[in-house]
């Protein structure tokens, strides 16, 4: 007799281990993939958005299913705080109810949700999960939701860094510039202080003194040579 496997009288053997036939199995069953944020950090009192993107090999359908779920950082049973077929369910009891809002689109495979006004004890793990039969089997992306005051602390972004190595440099050229500058300027300042010549007015003050004395000994003199000629006029 034939063992089980084989393909007939002079046919190969093909056995083949169970665990590689459940490996094939799940690889093929697994025609969705989901991607979802590892981790996203939010403020309180600030909008935080979730993303969760999904391809399915299968046509988009009414009976899409997206659901998100969230535990607690302190523990405790998973929860549903958003459902998804055809149109958004939020939840409507529990620490989310009314602040989550549905910002995804189906067609372009977009499952993202938005949370409104956060707080520190939102803090906790979401999963996204979405199903698209026949395609329903799919890996299970985790997001931790990370919500902290802003406050009045300056936060350095990559952006701000990059900005900040890449002016401060000019700054420093046009401080050193400016400084030397006015130490130029200073020093023309000086020279032109110890070099300083008086006013066409300031000049002209001590010569019409000594013009004023010397018109009034001139004077002076004149009226003396009168004095002299009348004594000596015959008449």
């Amino acid at each position: 007799m034939g063992r089980p496997g084989a393909e007939g009288s002079g046919g190969r053997l093909l056995l083949l281990p169970r665990g590689a036939l459940l490996l094939l199995g799940v690889c093929n069953a697994l025609a969705l993939e989901i991607k979802a944020s590892p981790k996203v950090r939010a403020f309180v009192g600030e909008q935080a958005l979730l993303k969760c993107s999904f391809k399915s090999s299968s046509p988009i359908t009414e009976s899409l299913l997206v659901d998100w779920t969230y535990r607690p950082h302190s523990g405790g049973q998973m929860e549903t705080v958003f459902h998804y077929q055809s149109i958004p369910h939020p939840t409507t009891a529990g620490r989310f109810r009314d602040r989550i809002s549905w910002v995804g689109n189906v067609a372009n495979g977009d499952a993202s949700i938005a949370i409104h006004s956060p707080e520190l004890s939102d803090n906790g793990t979401f999963i996204c999960s979405v199903k698209n039969p026949p395609d329903v089997y799919h890996n299970i992306p985790q997001t931790e939701l990370v919500v902290t005051e802003r406050g009045l602390a300056f936060q350095l972004t990559s952006a701000t860094l990059l900005s900040i190595l890449v002016f401060l440099p000019s700054v420093l050229v046009v401080v050193l510039l400016l400084v030397r500058m006015g130490r130029k300027f200073r020093a023309v300042k000086e020279k032109g202080k110890c070099g300083y010549k008086k006013s066409s007015i300031e000049v002209s003050d001590e010569p019409e003194r000594t013009d004023r004395a010397g018109c009034g000994g001139r004077i002076k003199e004149c009226c003396l040579n009168c004095v002299d000629t009348d004594e000596e006029d015959p008449y």
